[in-house]
């Protein structure tokens, strides 16, 4: 199946629609890349939910959202606040993708992101074959920051060619 490429309208239109990120693998520790990168998103106005079991087995929160041990568990506490999982962003090893792809098949997710170094094509098939937009190898915090005028929060050097930030951001 041939894939559909990570353009910037296409990323652009991910980070814009999908608004509920579940962060597979979110570490409770600030210097860990997936607590900055799930952070920086809940300051942009993104709601994330944790997926940690550990943390989740204690019954305790990551930035302030309480934990959950599995994408599907999230998904029916959010669902019960009226809400949707828009976004199964995951943290975990490129072996570790396809029951997390089925999941995110499963709970109707509109993307699957796999963050720097993670890919597994398997599961990027499964995850397209169903109608979710697949994105690998990238990170959510440098393309949102690449894309909607972040990059000097952080001071990330994406080597964006244009210094103009947007005038008005879709959110």
């Amino acid at each position: 199946m041939p894939r559909t490429p990570d353009t910037i309208s296409t990323l652009r239109d991910v980070l814009t629609r999908c608004r509920t990120l579940a962060v597979v693998g979110l570490s409770p520790q600030w210097h860990r890349p997936s607590h900055f990168a799930a952070k920086y998103m809940q300051a942009h106005g993104y709601r994330v939910v944790p997926i940690n079991p550990l943390v989740a087995q204690e019954g305790g929160s990551i930035l302030g959202e309480r934990a959950y041990a599995s994408v599907r568990e999230a998904d029916a506490a959010v669902r019960a606040e009226g809400g949707r999982i828009d976004m199964v962003d995951c943290f975990r090893k490129s072996e570790d993708i396809p029951p997390l792809a089925d999941d995110a098949v499963a709970i109707g997710a509109r993307c699957l992101w796999l963050q720097l170094g993670v890919d597994n094509e398997a599961a990027a098939d499964v995850a397209e074959a169903a109608g979710l937009q697949v994105v690998r190898n990238r990170c959510v915090k440098i393309e949102h920051a690449r894309l909607f005028g972040g990059l000097g929060w952080a001071g990330v050097n994406t080597r964006v060619i244009s210094a103009k930030r947007p005038t008005v951001l879709p959110y």
